[in-house]
């Protein structure tokens, strides 16, 4: 095939082709490192682009499907990571100015996994500042939607979000801590999978939550979020977070078969008077959808959901800033302003207020385990808005503003976070402004399968996720 077109195959489509030997890893490779140079001029996604690494990867796996060898689905396939991820012998930021000579003596356990499932390792990807959302300076130069290059393409795995709905890899890992990998997915048209918290190591990645990270797939197809957490997931005895349980097959359970599925339609979500309208229409017709393919719903009220945005921000800022103090205080003046505001905001709530918060997120977490006893799945939109403006003043300008973060965006995702259930956002629609529009299905703790599954059969029953930016 041409190889100009090989950039936008999905990942499983190019992992198919290279089983077949029908395009091989360098090849592909190659090709994708041609599309950086050519793109993300325009987008900033890539902090480091690791050329010279990633064809030797790339020579190397060639000559391991030559000889039979094959290391499952990822196998050749070019990948990208967001900067957070350490990374033996390349350079590892955390998006900022204060980590700008960081080159790390050890892989993340991820990278690691990645390694040995054979992918292929293209470069880091830009980010916010420490993982935190809604930064003003990106020292990296300040990542673009690509399907409006004036606006966010994601949270703080904004890079991620960018390259991959740019056709720059054929998939991508974020960290989602209030809702950084369903953020880009929802704002650029992709699959974003929050596991379950413990599914997938944290060992090696720079932190800002130990209650509330989680690392994850941001990929253009259901299939190939499933081949990508695969690849990933699993116990691991440098973390302790991660929990010893077992890894199902989650390609099987890629079926468009959802009949008798219980839907729970999250009232507060869809009746919140920071959804977009337009939103709630489009998010409305696709529980529609899995309805006519025999999935059940009926609506399901979770009180604290609105709260969540607020919980996430007290209980983040604290352990955020905690994690991170010494080389905050000993690096100040390089921090971006709102980093700044966060650190110190952090660095003075009184305990008593994080135990609080703490006590009332275990009882949202009881309201949302309750409910998924009584349905299968929870559906909602990802987000109340769409993809927004490039942030372009340093703090807060308004009330409104405000609530973006505390009971808008952050309400929606953050319960999950919360409450350590998987999540995933799969593109469902797009607004009249032409801005992708994400639906949201959230599972019971250690059943991402069932989360794949129904998303797969939306997938599959639609064209949304077949639709290209005119990069």
């Amino acid at each position: 095939m041409d190889k100009k077109e090989i950039p936008f195959l999905t990942a499983s489509q190019l992992s198919k082709l290279i089983e077949k030997k029908a395009v091989s890893p360098v090849e592909a490779t190659e090709a994708y490192l041609d599309r950086i140079q050519e793109v993300d001029v325009k987008l900033n996604s890539y902090i480091t682009v690791t050329g010279d690494q990633a064809l030797e990867s790339a020579r190397r796996a060639e000559k391991e499907i030559a000889t039979g060898v094959n290391r499952g689905p990822l196998h050749g396939v070019p990948m990208a990571v967001k900067d957070q991820f350490n990374t033996v012998g390349v350079l590892t930021t955390g998006g900022s100015s204060i980590l700008s000579d960081n080159v790390p003596e050890e892989d993340a356990t991820v990278i690691t996994k990645l390694k040995s499932a054979g992918a292929v390792l293209l470069g880091k990807l830009n980010m916010s500042e420490f993982a935190m959302a809604e930064i003003y300076n990106h020292p990296y130069g300040t990542p673009r939607n690509p399907w409006d290059l004036e606006r966010n393409p994601g949270t703080s795995s904004s890079g991620s979000g960018a390259a991959t709905a740019a056709f720059l890899c054929a998939s991508s890992l974020g960290e989602d801590t209030g809702g950084s990998i369903r953020g880009p997915a929802n704002f650029s048209g992709l699959v974003g999978l929050r596991p379950s918290h413990g599914r997938v190591s944290r060992h090696g990645v720079l932190g800002g939550s130990w209650s509330m990270d989680t690392v994850g797939p941001i990929s253009r197809s259901v299939e190939d979020a499933a081949i990508t957490i695969q690849a990933i997931a699993g116990y691991d005895p440098k973390d302790a977070y991660t929990r010893n349980v077992p890894v199902p097959d989650y390609r099987k359970a890629l079926t468009r078969d959802i009949q008798g599925v219980k839907m729970g339609v999250i009232l507060e979500r869809m009746d919140s008077p920071t959804l977009d309208p337009e939103i709630r229409e489009t998010v409305a017709k696709a529980i529609s959808v899995l309805g006519e393919m025999g999935a059940l719903s009926e609506d399901t009220s979770i009180p604290l959901a609105p709260n969540a945005g607020a919980l996430t921000m007290s209980i983040l800022s604290v352990e955020w800033s905690n994690l991170h103090r010494k080389l905050f205080e000993e690096n100040f003046s390089e921090l971006d302003h709102n980093n700044k505001i966060r650190f110190l905001t952090g660095s003075i709530i009184p305990a008593q207020f994080y135990y609080k918060a703490q006590k009332i997120r275990a009882a949202l977490r009881q309201q949302i385990l309750d409910a998924l006893q009584k349905v299968d799945v929870l559906v909602l939109p990802t987000g109340p808005v769409t993809a927004p403006p490039v942030e372009s003043f340093p703090g807060i300008q308004s009330k409104e503003h405000a609530l973006t973060g505390l009971a808008g965006r952050i309400s929606f995702t953050g319960p999950f976070n919360l409450a350590g259930t998987p999540a995933l956002s799969v593109p469902c629609g797009f607004s009249s402004t032409g801005m992708p529009i994400g639906l949201q299905i959230v599972g019971r703790p250690f059943e991402e399968e069932t989360v794949l599954k129904l998303a797969y059969a939306f997938e599959q029953s639609t064209d949304w996720h077949n639709r290209r930016p005119s990069l």
